[in-house]
């Protein structure tokens, strides 16, 4: 009987936990995994909630089981297989059904499946929150026609992750606007975690505090200006120990860290948008130079050993952190804002602020604040609003004060540099490109602009000394 609300694809770890969100809040859900057992294991362990859920068995009884005009949410890996299930399940859809993307794809990718559904309705949505976020209420970015987005709001709304009552799914614009939001919020996650990771080694190696000890100031941090979720957790890792050992879990974690493809496609797309997102650049460099662990063991054998003591107040660390979170969300935002010029999607600025103050990995106290700054100036540098410059004007010699200590002592600051870096150039009218446009005139005749007069196409009088 046709009778479940929409259909999913994928019971792995984040398929599996958005079904039962699905079904918890009342609608029934019919469910395919590629390995049947999955599906049945799937079931029998849904508890009350099974009653909601149908399992199927092929792409054709999936079809059969859901109400028409049909929806099925996709929750498996980016790139061909999505090809792959939208090819196989296209054999048994019919115009009006609709996929649904909400996997971490790549926004182009997205675009190419809209234009090429034809009359089956294609619609990318990024979700964020982990397993948890899933199985109780994530952060949604939806892209697509409008039409689509109306008619999954009912639904995805009822699902997500709510603040203050407001739910956290917003509608981003056409296409691959959700998932593009969706990249740049990992890419900023990618640079709050690296921010983080940087004063954990300044209180680890520089001060040298013990993990739980620096469990305590994390947890302390996350009381203030810093309160958001990653503060949290690393306040929790910090303090755990390692039920075998009995050692701080963090001290036999190995230092090498992974890394989905997100954030590098966040760096890839702002240098195409002419973006700078220094920090989250810093930070995806950070975890390829983290994989090099070889390479950095014969480093530490050539030049010696690693980062020396320090004598730094904690307080200053925070203060750092204040700064640099609030440097990266400044690039990330304005990259936001560049792509939605771009590609002409009118991107809710203050939405996506909004949607991301709960539910989300990057969710946090400060996202309040950046949708009431956004709310007043969509289109001015968050770090020029009001609230963020007096934060930085406080802030900011404590970052320049602490970057420059671990730097002298050798403890590597990719991304909290790159903040500063990013502050310094953006509060200087007038910078150093004029070498850059001088050395090109001289070797390719580029031509350069004059400040004493308009035009663009002047040149330097070395003509003669090439």
């Amino acid at each position: 009987m046709a009778d479940a609300d929409i259909g999913l694809i994928g019971l792995g770890t984040m398929g599996a936990m958005l079904a039962l969100n699905l079904a918890e809040k009342g609608h029934k859900v019919a469910v395919f995994n590629r390995t049947q057992s999955v599906t049945e294991e799937f079931i029998s362990n849904a508890g009350d909630l099974a009653k909601t859920l149908v399992a199927c068995d092929s792409y054709g009884s999936l079809a059969t089981a859901i109400r028409k005009p049909r929806a099925v949410v996709l929750m498996v890996p980016a790139g061909k297989p999505v090809d792959a299930v939208s090819e196989d399940l296209a054999g048994y859809f019919e115009a009006g059904d609709m996929i649904v993307d909400a996997g971490n794809a790549n926004f182009r990718d997205t675009n190419r499946r809209a234009a090429d559904a034809g009359d089956i309705k294609f619609m990318g949505i990024g979700v964020s929150g982990g397993a948890e976020g899933a199985r109780h209420g994530p952060s949604i970015m939806a892209g697509g026609s409008k039409a689509a987005w109306e008619r999954m709001k009912p639904i995805l709304t009822d699902i997500a992750a709510r603040y203050e009552g407001q739910p956290c799914a917003t509608y981003m614009g056409p296409e691959g606007a959700g998932h593009f939001v969706k990249a740049v919020h990992n890419g900023i996650e990618y640079a709050d975690m690296q921010i983080i990771a940087e004063a954990y080694g300044l209180m680890r190696d520089g001060l040298g505090l013990t993990a739980s000890e620096i469990g305590d100031i994390f947890t302390e941090w996350n009381n203030g200006e810093l309160a958001s979720y990653l503060v949290e957790i690393s306040g929790k890792v910090s303090k755990a120990v390692d039920p075998e050992t009995g050692a701080a879990m963090l001290d036999i974690i190995e230092d090498t860290a992974g890394q989905k493809g997100t954030g590098r496609w966040t760096a890839i797309e702002a240098q195409h948008l002419a973006a700078p997102v220094t920090v989250i650049e810093a930070a995806v460099a950070a975890r390829n130079m983290s994989a090099a662990k070889d390479l950095r063991g014969k480093g530490e054998i050539l030049f010696g050993p690693g980062p020396e003591a320090l004598t730094l107040k904690t307080e200053l660390i925070e203060g750092a952190l204040i700064a640099g979170k609030i440097i990266c969300y400044t690039q990330g935002f304005e990259m936001l804002r560049r792509a939605s010029a771009e590609f002409d999607w009118d991107l809710p600025m203050p939405a996506i602020a909004e949607v991301w103050r709960a539910g989300c990995i990057i969710r946090s106290d400060m996202l309040n604040d950046m949708a009431l700054s956004l709310s007043d100036e969509p289109d001015r540098l968050l770090m020029y609003a009001p609230h963020f410059s007096e934060l930085l004007k406080t802030h900011v010699p404590a970052l320049r004060w602490v970057v420059g200590a671990a730097i002298g002592a050798g403890h590597p600051m990719p991304a909290l540099s790159a903040a500063l870096g990013y502050f310094d150039t953006m509060r200087t009218e007038r910078g150093t490109a004029n070498m850059i446009q001088g050395q090109r005139d001289f070797f390719g005749e580029h031509g350069f602009e004059r400040t004493d007069r308009d035009g663009s196409d002047y040149h330097g009088p070395w003509t003669a000394d090439r």
